[in-house]
């Protein structure tokens, strides 16, 4: 039986990552196992430098390990090339992170309709899907504004949309809502969560904000390269 038989929409299993700075060498995940169903919501915490980054990067198939297997929607990922790792992201994939990195000379629309057409997708069908998102976002009436004119938690809300747009089944995320104020950060990851949900995706998100942590479905803290559950 498959992984998404399972229910299992990502894994990682026996997952290592070793840097080495001169003759020292660290070894920052050591063997990481972590299996995320549809629908699942799963915090990832642990102290600054303790490889949140690092795995959420593996995850998301931007570094690969040095050993160990990554597997998204039933597909072994690991051992792909940059072409295969490239269309898996495409087609599985969505990112969030704690700077929303929106293209700056294009409009709220704009910066959800690129990633569409990227993916091959008309124009005018990429435009209806970026309007819906933005509305569901509660920033219709943003939609021609640059990121310059929004505010904090109106870019963040537009780089979810972006990371929605191409109807991912993962959603990765690092610090989603670290560079914004407790009310504001409140009310994004409430919608995120409202829209993790209803769509089932599988959710890893790396926060150090143990109140955000508490509302998902399981909590997983990564100390000296392993995780555990807590």
């Amino acid at each position: 039986m498959s992984e998404v038989q399972n229910d299992i929409v990502f894994s990682l299993q026996g997952v290592k990552r070793t840097f080495r700075q001169g003759r020292t060498k660290l070894e920052v995940l050591r063997s990481v196992d972590l299996s995320v169903r549809a629908g699942e919501m799963v915090a990832l915490v642990g102290p600054s430098g303790s490889g949140k980054s690092t795995l959420l990067h593996i995850a998301g198939l931007l570094e690969q390990p040095d050993a160990g297997r990554v597997v998204v929607c039933g597909e072994e990922c690991a051992t792909m090339n940059d072409d295969e790792r490239t269309r898996i992201r495409r087609e599985y994939l969505g990112f969030v992170y704690q700077h929303h990195h929106l293209l700056p000379e294009f409009s709220a629309l704009e910066n959800i309709i690129v990633p569409q057409m990227i993916t091959g997708l008309k124009k005018s069908e990429a435009r209806t899907r970026a309007a819906k998102l933005l509305k569901l976002m509660g920033l219709s009436e943003r939609a021609k504004h640059r990121p310059a004119r929004l505010s904090g938690g109106e870019q963040q809300r537009v780089a979810m949309a972006r990371a929605l747009a191409n109807a991912p089944r993962v959603l990765l995320a690092d610090e989603p809502t670290g560079n914004l104020d407790p009310d504001t950060s409140g009310e994004v990851f409430a919608l995120l969560v409202k829209i993790a949900k209803s769509a089932g995706l599988a959710c890893v998100i790396a926060t150090h904000n143990p109140e955000l942590a508490r509302s998902m479905d399981r909590i997983v803290r990564l100390e000296h390269g392993t995780l555990v559950d807590v």
